[in-house]
């Protein structure tokens, strides 16, 4: 993946307020890991399930959060949420295989705009990775260093990501170091970093990754695993498809 500087993409600090969830009805879709074409709609009526009103009332919650990262339009009529694990192998696949093409031909076209967000299920180095990468954003390089992880990705719980690797990282990203390593001491981002892995089990998540695309009539389309391209590319087409 290359970086940041050179993916042409305008990135934020925060998502404008209002993008939520309005709509009485909402649509889902869920897709398995074995193809799209296994999809099924559930559409809700005014009276929908408790499990139904977490799930609209957490997506709304993650839209409408302040300096939250994302790459992309702020505008976007479509948004992208992955929930994701550094240590996470398929995420890795996600990454290397999938992303820059979303990436090229979606997020810097202004068609989608992407957020990630953590579900640190894998083992300590999870959480210190996330920690390392919201660290990062305090500097404006949260997609610097999250793409530097999973760039030197070899694995769960082997000692990639440990504390000597985290500081390289943020060397080779030019980081302040000394603002870097005091955010990291002090665990400034620990509660961000646990809302987000309650936000995944609140919406009933298992595994990572997980995505959750909002169309622009705030639908919801639910993605299990490393997918390929054509899965999100086919949900994409379909929600812009609403715009004409």
């Amino acid at each position: 993946m290359v970086k940041l500087s050179t993916k042409i993409l305008i990135h934020g600090l925060s998502l404008v307020a209002g993008a939520g969830i309005a709509s009485v009805t909402i649509v889902i879709v869920f897709l398995v890991i074995n193809g799209i074409n296994n999809e099924s709609e559930l559409v809700l009526n005014s009276s929908p399930s408790d499990q139904e009103l977490i799930l609209s009332n957490t997506i709304k919650s993650i839209l409408e959060a302040k300096n939250i990262p994302f790459l992309g339009d702020p505008n976007a009529p479509i948004t992208l949420v992955e929930f994701g694990d550094y240590q996470c192998h398929f995420c890795n696949v996600h990454f290397h295989n999938t992303e820059h093409s979303l990436l090229e031909n979606y997020i810097s076209t202004g068609k989608v705009k992407m957020i990630f967000k953590d579900f640190t299920i894998i083992g300590p180095d999870s959480v210190n990775a996330a920690h390392g990468s919201h660290c990062a954003h305090d500097q404006a390089k949260f997609w610097e260093y999250h793409d530097i992880l999973y760039n030197n990705w070899t694995g769960e719980n082997n000692g990639w990501a440990s504390s000597d690797n985290l500081l390289r990282f943020a060397q080779e990203v030019d980081l302040d170091i000394e603002k870097w390593s005091d955010c990291m001491i002090n665990a400034i981002h620990s509660k961000i970093i646990t809302n987000s892995s309650k936000e995944a089990r609140d919406l009933g998540l298992t595994g990572t990754p997980t995505f959750f695309v909002i169309g622009p009539d705030n639908s919801i389309t639910k993605i299990f695993g490393a997918q390929p391209y054509q899965s999100f590319e086919k949900i994409f087409d379909k929600e812009l498809e609403k715009l004409n």
